[in-house]
């Protein structure tokens, strides 16, 4: 075989392997701790879901440490069991006690801890929370994550991001507040009652299956631009050889 046809022969093969490569990793793009829905009426109670990716191919996410906003306490926020995972809720005193159902409230949650159980790479969890009464002077929650891996290495998602600027590195999770009647429903104060949780758990569960789903995708469509650049190659050495015959 002459150089040129050799350099042929390399060109597609090497073609062919970067671009199954480049399709191997094209799985979905990596992303942050955010809450889910991002949205929350004002003045009401809402079910929220804190959305926990792993980032990592070579570790796993072991536990979760979410702070609440000091400037906007909420005095009701009721975590709903996640299998497999602990959870711990702090409270700390309020500067000024405020009146709920009748009652005086001197104390808000500031800090819920889940812990003991295990978010595989390629894989995302997500810890649902009842929240309220949402403050009326306010647009926005902000909730500082820390996201602890079985690596001891601990990434921070406390960033505050810049309106109309580059989105931070590690950007907190925010839950925007938006007047009354522009969202659905808001959840009953205080609870959630059975549907929630069936709705939470099926939730998880379709969450669950299209990540799996796009990670076999992803692999899938690797493999066949592998075998693509493959029978390039291949296509090259039979298109030299007939040029040599002629």
């Amino acid at each position: 075989m002459t150089a040129s046809r050799l350099r042929a022969v390399r060109t597609s093969l090497v073609g062919g392997i970067a671009a199954g490569s480049l399709l191997l990793l094209a799985g979905p793009a990596f992303a942050h701790v955010s809450v889910q829905p991002g949205t929350a009426e004002k003045g009401g109670y809402s079910t929220i879901n804190i959305k926990v990716p792993n980032e990592k191919d070579n570790a796993s996410t072991v536990k979760l440490e979410l702070s609440l906003d000091p400037k906007h306490p909420l005095v009701s926020v009721m975590p709903q069991a996640v299998p497999g995972w602990e959870v711990k809720v702090e409270k700390t005193k309020l500067d000024k006690p405020v009146q709920m159902h009748g009652k005086e409230i001197n104390e808000a949650v500031s800090k819920v801890t889940w812990t003991g159980g295990k978010i595989e790479p390629g894989q995302f969890q997500q810890f649902p929370l009842s929240v309220g009464k949402l403050p009326t002077d306010a647009d926005e929650l902000v909730f500082k994550a820390l996201q602890t891996y079985s690596d001891d290495d601990v990434v921070r998602w406390i960033d505050a991001s810049t309106p109309g600027g580059h989105e931070a590195e590690h950007p907190a999770p925010v839950l925007k507040l938006v007047a009354k009647g522009s969202t659905g429903p808001a959840a009953p104060a205080g609870k959630t009652d059975g549907k929630d949780a069936k709705d939470a758990k099926a939730e998880a569960a379709a969450a669950k299956t299209e990540s799996t789903g796009s990670d076999t995708t992803a692999r899938v469509l690797g493999v066949v631009g592998i075998v693509v650049g493959v029978a390039g190659a291949a296509f090259g050495v039979v298109a030299g050889r007939r040029r040599s015959a002629a």
